[in-house]
């Protein structure tokens, strides 16, 4: 096996030098695209899912397990009740409450001033429930305690903004048409309570990152932390804080995010803290490893001369000499994170309904795997692997473009 040195230029800086490195390496360059992409979904969130109400929650009980690709022609109905109105990042962020109440159509006809729909019900022959709905409720939200008054070919009504109206019924079976039809396409299917898996997919992602962002960030502030206070200061400091690290590391990690979750409560925010308080141990024992090896160098000798407080020698000397293992450590615990988000998940004590997260979602679908529905749990279970997998070549190729070698296979 030969080794052949790299050239770069000497006044070069070692970040400058390693972000080449990384670059140079195909496979951690397309996982870093990967992890781009997933998090410019999650990001959009609400506003690229074609569920935009909150937690992708829409169920239609007629259009369970629906085959990729499936469509189906809607009637959206009006709801008799006031519009929220939703700024563009509410919307991004916690979706919007629809304003229209949407039922799947098998046959529809016009009848004088109202419309009779038959609801598609799944079955063959159909044999749906049939509805005789007013044109002026299907288009505009009544108010519930005026009747709808017919003149003639004119329908007379309130709204519920205390407006009164005057429409033909020609204009208003011509908007039905038009605007109140649609059809609905579910891309990657629906899932056994007639949501779109697209959308829980989406919001999925979400929360999965986020779970595995926020949970470093917290493993890291406690691990660095401690690490630099044991590795630094050494004696009775290092000798409590190494008994404390081990007894936390000699406790499986499973069954203590399972323990700490019951003592937070099930929910969002509790997934991250519970996860966090159980990664920082790894980065502690990092940091605390390489402060060792590098506390007694020169330029901390010559910051101690100087008369520099050992607060400013740890933050400002030291852990910047540290943080390239950090960085590779971090990734394959953002890795770990969302792996145990999942499992939390699938074990229902992690994020709860109606908010999606794949572990949830491998959970209500697996009892499919064996039937005709197997990509409902699949899908969610190829997400998590592929975010994994980009996660872990990239701490990978950390490792390699940090390596203070700088040699090339």
């Amino acid at each position: 096996m030969f080794y052949r040195k790299e050239k770069y230029n000497a006044s070069a800086s070692l970040s400058s030098i390693a972000l080449k490195r990384f670059l140079k390496n195909k496979l951690s360059l397309c996982s870093l695209i990967i992890i781009a992409l997933f998090t410019l979904i999650a990001i959009l969130g609400y506003l690229i899912t074609p569920d935009q109400t909150p937690f992708s929650n829409e169920q239609y009980l007629e259009l369970t397990t629906k085959k990729p690709g499936y469509s189906i022609q809607m009637l959206r109905i009006k709801k008799n009740e006031k519009e929220e109105k939703t700024n563009f990042f509410s919307k991004m962020l916690y979706g919007e409450r629809s304003s229209y109440l949407s039922i799947p159509v098998y046959q529809y006809k016009f009848e004088k001033d109202y419309i009779e729909v038959e609801i598609y019900s799944g079955t063959e022959p159909n044999d749906g429930e049939v509805k005789k709905i007013n044109l002026a409720n299907v288009v505009f939200p009544l108010d519930n305690s005026r009747a709808v008054i017919q003149k003639d070919s004119l329908l007379q009504f309130h709204d519920v903004y205390g407006k009164l109206h005057n429409e033909s019924i020609a204009s208003l079976r011509n908007t039905i048409i038009n605007e109140n039809f649609y059809t609905k396409h579910f891309w990657l299917g629906s899932d056994r309570y007639g949501r779109d898996v697209l959308s829980q997919l989406i919001i999925g992602t979400r929360v999965s990152l986020s779970v595995g962002f926020i949970s470093v960030i917290i493993s890291l502030i406690i691990g660095i932390l401690l690490g630099a206070l044991a590795g630094f200061f050494k004696g009775w400091v290092d000798s409590l804080i190494v008994w404390f690290i081990n007894v936390i590391w000699s406790i499986p990690t499973l069954l203590l995010v399972i323990a700490i979750t019951f003592a937070l409560g099930k929910g969002f925010w509790q997934v991250f803290i519970a996860v966090g308080l159980t990664m920082w141990v790894e980065v502690a024992r990092v940091v605390r490893g390489q402060i060792l090896s590098i506390r007694e160098k020169e330029f901390v000798e010559a910051g101690r001369a100087l008369g520099f407080r050992n607060g400013r020698i740890i933050f400002r000397h030291i852990l910047p000499n540290v943080m390239s293992a950090v960085i590779v450590i971090s990734a394959a615990n953002f890795a770990s994170a969302i792996l145990m988000e999942a499992g939390l998940s699938f074990l229902g004590i992690g994020v709860q309904p109606p908010m999606p997260s794949w572990g949830s979602m491998i959970k209500e679908n697996y009892g499919y795997i064996i039937l005709d529905a197997a990509y409902l749990a699949v899908l969610p279970g190829v997400a998590i692997m592929i975010v994994v997998l980009a996660f872990m070549i990239i701490g990978n190729g950390l490792r390699d473009a940090l390596d203070v070698k700088f040699t090339e296979k």
